[in-house]
């Protein structure tokens, strides 16, 4: 897929799923074990801005990473790399994307506005 531009929402995704995650000090964190889940900040591009998520940790000990906000150009094999403040929790290899805000928007925008062709077709009450 060839986005029309850099920042095309297409390029854009706010969910993935990891691999088995390699915890460096916990294994898993106690907070992510009690509660299932447990804010902390993520990164997959060595130099990119650290971005706030929630990780779901799954029975098989990979997470779903749900971000506050979308990031750009999330790739399956690259390594998602977790921190709370200085301190790097683990990583794990990105396996699956949700879906992406061009597709979600997609979707909103078919909800609110049904096409004329799709109004037709339903039946009028009698």
């Amino acid at each position: 897929f060839k986005a029309p531009s850099r920042d095309h929402p297409a390029l854009y995704r706010d969910l993935l799923r990891t691999n088995r995650v390699h915890w460096i000090a916990e294994e898993p964190p106690a907070e992510l074990v009690r509660e299932k889940m447990m804010e902390c900040h993520f990164r997959f591009q060595h130099q990119m801005a650290l971005v706030p998520c929630v990780l779901t940790l799954n029975q098989d000990g990979s997470v779903w990473v749900t971000l506050v906000k979308p990031a750009r150009a999330i790739t399956p094999g690259q390594f998602a790399v977790f921190y709370k403040g200085d301190e790097c929790l683990g990583s794990g290899k990105i396996l699956r994307m949700g879906p992406s805000v061009y597709t979600l928007q997609q979707g909103k925008n078919r909800e609110e506005s049904p096409k004329k062709e799709e109004i037709d077709k339903i039946e009028p009450a009698t």
